[in-house]
């Protein structure tokens, strides 16, 4: 039952918990509500106050909003109140957890985690889309891309079936990447290119440098993962492909700030996950034979990825000396990954202790949390079938 309505409302803990059917691991569903719930993108952590409370998207009322459970008691709080029509949020948290941005249409606002306060930062100008957005390592900084509006002449839905994804690509949109100072003030245009420029992720250690890549099919486009050095401006292709139509993407920052995890396929359908260093030195790739949708690692100590059906599985790996433990079979998911709400996106919580991920298994997106076990080795092993 709901306490009050709009911002600051409360609900009380709608969380289950129930024993995975292919491994025994107990895991929790966060939420459960007649409407879409889902975490942050993969890339972007959602931990805050000390790790006891968690940022989400809802879809409840009808509408989309910003909400905080509390990994204690279960209880939710929603932190905004935006009207109909909002839809997909691309939001982050700054690296203190004091401060969310969001972005609604074409404009980035600044959410006080504190005393929810909102302070609108920028409005994209007339003719571009905003992107995703991240915060620099030091806080100062939102950073995000523009991309021409090119709806006029390409039918585009990429939220719900990529529609129009090889032809945004192929038309090369005029794109942007620029920096947004959280203290207010106009933004800067830091890179700029005739190629669709997306996923601009920053980095966790040092605030002048990020990765973004060349959006589009991963097997067509010119080069995927991107570094940037804002402080010149200089940009490189990191991890080349090594045959024509190799796909590799899903790119992220391991904690430490100096490696770039990914995954991808072969052209002969075997997938790999790994990581490499900013200056393409020090590349490890793990070898796997099936489809996968998304990994994503604690630095190489473990990794996990999902998978569309019929892979319907969260599939581990553990590090073990120079070696990896698994695959493994971690829990399964069931999930429809019909829309960009509906992705699995698994994350590890910061300590690598739980595992966050979103599934549809209910028929309406919900978050799960599992813990890792700490002997992987009692996980079922996963064999290609």
């Amino acid at each position: 039952m709901i306490k009050e309505s709009g911002k600051g409302a409360v609900w009380p803990a709608e969380w289950r918990s129930y024993r995975d059917a292919v491994s025994g691991v107990e895991v929790r569903q966060l939420t459960d509500y007649q409407a879409h719930s889902y975490h942050l993108y993969f890339t972007e952590n959602g931990w805050y106050d000390g790790g006891k409370k968690l940022l989400f998207v809802s879809d409840r009322g009808n509408r989309t909003n910003l909400f905080s459970i509390r990994l204690d008691t279960g209880e939710i709080t929603q932190l905004t109140d935006l009207p109909c029509g909002s839809d997909f949020l691309s939001a982050c948290l700054n690296p203190a957890g004091t401060k969310a941005y969001y972005k609604t249409g074409k404009t980035v606002v600044e959410l006080d985690m504190a005393t929810l306060g909102e302070r609108p930062l920028y409005e994209g100008p007339e003719g571009f889309n905003v992107g995703q957005l991240c915060v620099s390592a030091d806080g100062r900084h939102v950073l995000t891309s523009l991309n021409e509006d090119l709806s006029h002449r390409v039918r585009i839905d990429l939220s719900n079936g990529y529609i129009g994804h090889r032809e945004v690509m192929e038309a090369r949109p005029l794109s942007r990447i620029i920096r947004i100072p959280a203290a207010g003030g106009p933004a800067e245009t830091m890179v700029e290119e005739n190629d669709w420029i997306g996923h601009v992720n920053a980095s966790p250690i040092d605030p002048h440098l990020l990765t973004y890549c060349h959006e589009g099919p991963w097997h067509l486009v010119d080069h995927r993962i991107w570094g940037c050095d804002l402080s010149t401006g200089r940009t490189w292709a990191i991890r080349p492909r090594r045959e024509e139509l190799e796909m590799v993407g899903h790119e992220f920052w391991h904690a430490d700030g100096k490696r770039i995890g990914y995954h991808g396929f072969r052209t002969d359908g075997t997938g790999f996950f790994g990581s490499i260093g900013l200056d393409n030195t020090g590349e490890e790739e793990v070898e796997f034979a099936f489809r996968n949708w998304h990994a994503y690692a604690e630095g190489i100590s473990q990794v996990v990825v999902d998978g569309k059906a019929p892979l319907n599985e969260l599939i581990y790996w553990r590090r073990i000396g120079d070696t990896y433990s698994g695959p493994k079979r971690l829990a399964e998911h069931r999930c429809s990954f019909h829309v960009q709400k509906v992705h699995v996106h698994p994350r590890f919580s910061p300590d690598g202790k739980q595992l966050l991920y979103t599934s549809d298994r209910n028929g309406y997106a919900n978050l799960y949390l599992l813990d890792i076990p700490e002997e992987a080795n009692g996980l079922p092993d996963y064999e290609n079938r």
